[in-house]
């Protein structure tokens, strides 16, 4: 009996899960890589609201005083114009 031919064909098989198993070696590695930024991420953000969540405690209650000056409203327009209205109370 020659058991060359089936020899061959489990070395083909080998090969083929080998290269499979590399690949996906692989995939996770990046995988992981991907994972790790976004959880870096995510730490920033939560850092992010927990600065801004703190920092807004020291906001006044009320919008400042306007300067009087015949300027303001068309600066005003503007910048309203550049970022959005200020939200209504």
């Amino acid at each position: 009996m020659n058991l060359q031919p089936l020899l061959d064909a489990l070395g083909i098989q080998e090969d083929a899960a080998r290269a499979l198993a590399d690949d996906l070696s692989t995939r996770i590695d990046e995988l992981q890589a991907r994972l790790r930024e976004a959880e870096t991420h995510l730490e920033h953000l939560a850092i992010t609201r927990k600065t801004v969540t703190g920092l807004a405690d020291r906001l006044p209650a009320a919008p400042p005083d306007l300067p009087e000056h015949p300027d303001c409203p068309r600066i005003l327009a503007v910048f309203n114009d550049a970022t959005g209205p200020p939200p209504s109370p």
